[in-house]
């Protein structure tokens, strides 16, 4: 459960300041109680988001909860909005309208219920969906990083076609798409990114939910980490390579020559994707990030370098499709106090009192 902010590929205004808006979008205010104060944007044509996770404790104007909900931070003319992804206590705020939005996911526990029933479907995308007809909702997450042997891998796609069919039913169906987010746990070979495959145990649980993803046109979601990559094997791999600082080509697969682990990964799972019957499906990034604090390589000057240059490569594909932007979660708004181990709470852009942890450079 998290809370997405999502910014058009057209025109992408980063924030990660708050003090003095650039360009000539308008300003607001966002103060320490939630009204709105002048912020730092940095135009970039890509397409970025960050999310936003549920352990921790913040504070708004009307109350004290585990996470943030609307309005934390909004440019004029809805170019730049938060919106939860996860409606705990929606009812209390006010909506973003004409935003291009992440709609809230369905909880692990809630997918025995949804796919069982289609009542429960109909009655999610009622509640949650239809309520808010001047929300313009993008994806459906159903579910998050889901696979055998947990018990919610039965009911994943039974949930995931019924939410569709719902959706579908209310006359949404070209406009918002179902997915579900995996980790990079289902990939099995990976190097090089030509050879990228699933585990063959794994191939009875997604290969029918790639399926579906190509029959109804929507994204295949990818969580990925290149940290967990890098301190899992830190003498096998540079630090320079996962944060897209390598001075030149580390890994070269035929035709393609790979920079650093982001690309290398992302093709990986495209090879895979291919292997499977899923060529024609588009990958969304839908967490990455790095951590500031608290573990191996976890500093500010390590996360600022990461995000900082994550949003300036976006903005090209890679190797093995490159010339489109790549659409990509950052993983997240707030740090977390109540995760554990301690760099588990260090991935925030911002401190709960909403003073930034970093600034990104231009």
């Amino acid at each position: 459960m998290s809370i997405a902010m999502r910014i058009p590929a057209s025109e992408l205004s980063w924030v990660l300041e708050w003090e003095a808006i650039k360009g000539e979008k308008g300003r607001k205010e966002i103060g320490s109680r939630g009204k709105l104060k002048e912020v730092t944007a940095v135009e970039m044509k890509r397409t970025v988001a960050v999310k936003e996770g549920s352990k921790g404790t913040f504070e708004t104007d009307h109350f004290q909860s585990r996470c943030p909900r609307w309005s934390l931070l909004r440019i004029t003319g809805g170019q730049l909005t938060t919106t939860p992804r996860s409606y705990t206590s929606l009812q209390t705020q006010q909506h973003p309208k004409n935003a291009d939005l992440l709609s809230p996911p369905t909880s692990n526990e809630d997918l025995c219920h949804i796919a069982t029933n289609m009542a429960n479907a109909y009655s999610w995308v009622h509640n949650n969906i239809r309520n808010y007809a001047n929300v313009n909702f993008r994806y459906i997450a159903v579910g998050n990083e889901i696979h055998p042997p947990a018990w919610e891998a039965n009911h994943l796609l039974g949930a995931m076609k019924n939410i569709h069919r719902a959706i579908s039913e209310a006359g949404l169906g070209n406009q918002i798409k179902v997915s579900t987010p995996f980790s990079t746990e289902i990939l099995g070979e990976s190097y090089p990114p030509s050879k990228g495959s699933f585990k063959p145990h794994m191939e009875s649980f997604i290969n029918p939910i790639i399926r579906f993803l190509v029959d109804t046109h929507a994204p295949f979601f990818l969580n990925m980490y290149t940290y967990f990559s890098y301190i899992g094997s830190p003498h096998l791999m540079s630090l320079e390579y996962a944060l897209f600082t390598s001075p030149g080509v580390v890994v070269h697969d035929g035709q393609f020559g790979y920079q650093n682990m982001f690309d290398a990964v992302l093709d990986a799972a495209y090879s895979a994707l291919e292997k499977a019957g899923g060529g024609s499906l588009e990958i969304v990034v839908a967490e990455t990030g790095w951590p500031s604090a608290g573990g191996l390589a976890s500093t500010v000057e390590n996360a600022r370098t990461y995000n900082t240059n994550l949003l300036r490569h976006v903005k090209g594909g890679t190797p093995k499709r490159p010339g489109k932007p790549i659409q990509t979660y950052l993983f997240s708004m707030f740090n977390e106090n109540k995760k554990e181990p301690a760099f588990e709470k260090n991935w925030g852009l911002f401190y709960p009192n909403k003073q930034p942890v970093y600034h990104t450079r231009n």
